[in-house]
């Protein structure tokens, strides 16, 4: 059997993941900065290795046939992607399955996209198997976007977004990590519907039977808005994008990806806010 190497097994996606290959009977090579922090697995080796440590992560895929590539989510992440990718390579690495981004782009209002775009194209370059994975925003996550007060807001305009969870992404990763035909492939990972902020609101609201709601910003009181938080400037402007991104319609589309990798409808928004009651409990 062949065995996987994954970075960001100790973060929610990576750990889903490594937990369904582990299920599966598959072998892998789990990479972490903290080892402690890594799931004990049946079939899985934890290995120590940092994004910066291109002779550590040299050893840590020596042997291994796919890697399954994380991003990592700190400034300048970019020069640790191109660590990784290069590392693999040398180690003899085969295929790599980087986890990107619905709009993933050259120029994208996301400004995050932009980074997911060069990695991807650093990974083609390199002349390996490769198979991208562009979710959208984790429905996962949702309840967070809101305040106490029940308030999301942000410069999103009606624009729409088709929120996806962290267990529909993780059955895909399984199945394009453990079967052949991906190569080449960049698959879009969405959920059922593109929501307005209105209707995500709407739908927060039904679940949790507290008032919910979406207030549109400008860009300028986005920024104002949020200036209490002393976020660097490229975690603000990521912040911001991500909304003016839901304005242009460059989230707004709506795959079968998931039906069709992972053999399951994908979750919506109001089943998971009626299978996870906790994650809105801040909601006062």
């Amino acid at each position: 059997m062949t065995t996987i190497a994954l970075t960001g097994a100790t973060g929610e996606l990576g750990g889903r993941v490594a937990r369904r290959l582990a299920a599966l009977g598959q072998t892998q090579r789990l990479v972490a900065r903290d080892p402690g922090r890594a799931p004990q697995l049946p079939g899985a080796e934890i290995v120590q290795a940092s994004f910066e440590d291109i002779p550590a992560l040299k050893q840590a895929f020596s042997g291994t046939q796919t890697l399954f590539l994380v991003p990592g989510n700190v400034e300048g992440r970019l020069k640790g992607h191109f660590a990784v990718v290069d590392a693999a390579v040398e180690a003899g690495v085969e295929r790599i399955i980087y986890l990107s981004f619905l709009a993933c782009a050259p120029h994208p209002t996301f400004t995050h996209s932009r980074e997911h775009w060069q990695t991807e194209d650093y990974i083609r370059s390199k002349g390996v198997r490769y198979t991208f994975l562009r979710p959208n925003f984790y429905i996962d996550a949702v309840p967070g976007w809101f305040s106490p007060e029940g308030i999301i807001q942000g410069p999103a305009g009606n624009g729409t977004i088709s929120w996806v969870s962290r267990d529909d992404i993780a059955d895909v990763a399984a199945t394009v990590l453990t079967t052949e035909g991906h190569d080449g492939f960049a698959y879009a990972l969405t959920g059922p519907e593109a929501l307005t902020l209105d209707q995500t609101a709407a739908w927060l609201a039904a679940a949790s039977g507290k008032a919910a709601s979406y207030k549109e910003e400008t860009y300028e009181e986005a920024r104002a808005s949020r200036a209490k938080y002393n976020a660097s400037e490229w975690d603000l402007t990521a912040w911001i994008s991500t909304y003016q991104a839901i304005a242009t319609g460059e989230l707004s589309l709506v795959s079968h990806t998931v039906q069709v990798l992972a053999g399951h409808s994908p979750q919506s928004l109001a089943e998971y806010l009626k299978r996870n009651p906790a994650s809105y409990k801040h909601i006062i």
